[in-house]
């Protein structure tokens, strides 16, 4: 996806979320044998536009904790693994990853939280564990296309999850999949309702496109930019070429189509590098990354 403009940050970091997830799980999948590589790799993706970027791709040579203070692991409410045992932990964990003796949800469930209990870098686990979950489910071809949004349920609940991360390192290990298997339910639910949220919103974008005073012919480019909008909340005129195969002439005429009827909104007013919001898509992603359920009157409509 294409950002760019005056975007509001929390938009820009949800693009920024998705994009750096897709893009380190694409590559991820690709690999015949996965090997702690790809989780370095997928841990520098994850955290190149982090504060504290530094560290991105670096698996820890010190000892981390979670909770308590900052200066020793006394109070703390989990210590993961030694330093020293780290590297031969996640070697175990990538020859989890490439197995295939467990049904694939319960895999992705078993990695999940064996990652977390590493806990290899000094920040950014979580997000790098969340990868893991799809990276497994993609290799499995259970979700080839797309990255179901079991993280955003995980997170939705974070009590539940850390009491079921909890119950697995105690040996409790059927809680937290069954937890997990909850989740990846929700997040099944939760992606059906954002497609059809989305549908809603290309539809009536179609509307306001059909009932305005100049309504493009049938064939014409503002039609297809319509089609290709879900796929890039913001985008460029260059973006939108490539995307539907129309001459930039005819592209720019359609992003002035579109922006008159309310479907686009300009983000800059410089005549060079423009961009444009589909406008009410952002909310709708937004909303997916809080783990909210869309609704008919909650879909915002183009204006």
């Amino acid at each position: 996806m294409d950002a760019g403009g005056r975007v509001g940050p929390t938009a820009l970091e949800v693009l920024a979320n998705i994009d750096a997830m897709e893009l380190a799980v694409h590559d991820a999948v690709t690999v015949e044998r996965f090997t702690v590589d790809q989780i370095v790799a997928i841990h520098r993706r994850l955290m190149d536009r982090a504060p504290n970027r530094r560290i991105a791709g670096q698996i820890r040579n010190r000892q981390n904790w979670i909770g308590g203070n900052d200066y020793n692991p006394c109070g703390a409410d989990f210590v993961p693994s030694p330093p020293e045992h780290v590297a031969a932990l996640m070697t175990d964990l990538c020859d989890a990853i490439n197995d295939d003796v467990f049904p694939p949800l319960v895999q992705a469930a078993l990695v999940h939280a064996q990652f977390e209990t590493i806990h290899p870098f000094d920040d950014g686990n979580g997000r790098t564990g969340r990868a893991l979950i799809h990276v497994v489910l993609r290799r499995r071809g259970v979700a080839p296309e797309y990255v179901p949004p079991i993280s955003v349920l995980l997170a939705a609940a974070k009590d539940r999850y850390i009491d079921g991360l909890t119950a697995f390192r105690e040996d409790r290990i059927n809680r937290w999949i069954e937890h997990f298997a909850a989740a990846a339910a929700g997040a099944a639910h939760l992606a059906s309702a954002y497609i059809q949220a989305v549908q809603e919103l290309s539809a009536r974008w179609r509307t306001h496109l059909a009932a305005s005073a100049s309504a493009p012919r049938a064939d014409a480019a503002a039609w297809a930019v319509i089609e290709i909008l879900p796929a890039h909340p913001i985008i460029t005129a260059p973006v939108a070429a490539g995307a539907t195969g129309r001459s930039k002439p005819s592209i720019y005429q359609a992003m002035k189509q579109l922006e008159e009827v309310g479907v686009l909104a300009r983000l800059s007013a410089s005549r060079r590098n423009q961009s444009w919001e589909a406008v009410g898509l952002l909310d709708l992603l937004a909303g997916l990354e809080a783990g909210q359920l869309p609704t008919m009157s909650s879909a915002p409509a183009a204006r």
